[in-house]
């Protein structure tokens, strides 16, 4: 079986730069950050989903990188991944746990789409088989994006959820970050560094 993990970025996710920080080289840290754990990840291919021009730099030799434009609808890049599964992570959570990646894949066993929910809404990732469901139209950033699928799908079984982690929105939210935590080196390096 072949499994894709896709780091999502969109220009909003530079928003919780904070002040003294710029927004460019901030959403390219988390960026980084995020991109490092899924490439770290065993029995999965990294890819970059960016709507963010210059970002090839933080990416492996040999990474596909994807150019999707600003707003695209998830489904719409989900489409473009060429795998039997896939899980799409947003770049604003760059001390996410590998941990989590592989329950949003186990849980595919029970369900069509498993969600890993952000703290204060939203999504932090999402994973399924491909093709997506015909019947979902995911939205990450959507403030109950499990209610809506659960809306969407002919069942509520058809969407799981797992345990919850943070995204980096506002400046505010940097205060989630864990420095116990590994990773998220590129992120660290720059806020500290201010």
């Amino acid at each position: 079986m072949t499994r894709i993990v896709a780091v999502l970025v969109h220009r909003h996710m530079a928003d919780a730069a904070p002040e003294g920080v710029d927004p460019a080289r901030f959403l390219e840290a988390v960026a980084e950050d995020t991109y490092e754990m899924v490439a770290g990840l065993d029995l999965v291919t990294p890819v970059l989903a960016t709507s963010v021009p210059g970002l090839d730099d933080i990416v492996w030799p040999g990474t596909e990188v994807i150019t999707i434009a600003e707003g695209e609808p998830l489904k719409t890049t989900l489409a473009r991944l060429k795998a039997d599964q896939a899980a799409v992570i947003c770049a604003d959570a760059p001390d996410l746990p590998p941990l989590l990646v592989g329950k949003l894949f186990r849980e595919l066993g029970r369900a069509e789409i498993t969600i890993c929910p952000a703290e204060n809404g939203g999504a932090v990732a999402m994973a399924c088989a491909l093709p997506a469901p015909e019947w979902a139209e995911p939205d990450l950033d959507a403030y109950d994006v499990v209610k809506d699928l659960r809306a969407q799908a002919p069942g509520p079984r058809r969407v799981a959820t797992t345990p919850g982690w943070h995204r980096l929105r506002t400046p505010h939210d940097l205060a989630r970050l864990d420095p116990g935590l590994e990773g998220w080196e590129s992120t660290r390096a720059l806020i500290t560094a201010r």
